[in-house]
């Protein structure tokens, strides 16, 4: 992992065309912005595992329910 400390206003790239931004700095939170081709996802990590978790949670309901059609 790398770890890099940035001020308000600085940046850092990934590769050559993601940019994060800090944005804001305040009471303990840090505010990003992030300019990113539109064909990249871009998603929060918690909702990234909530929607991975229902995924599974389906996947087992689906083959439940094809068992009972057997």
């Amino acid at each position: 992992m790398l770890v890099i400390t940035r001020k308000k206003g600085e940046s850092l790239l990934i590769g050559e065309d993601i940019e994060i931004k800090i944005v804001k700095v305040e009471d303990g939170s840090v505010k990003i912005g992030i300019e990113a081709p539109k064909d990249k996802v871009i998603l929060r990590k918690e909702v990234y595992e909530n929607v991975k978790q229902e995924n599974s949670e389906a996947i087992i309901s689906a083959d439940e329910i094809l068992k009972l059609f057997k």
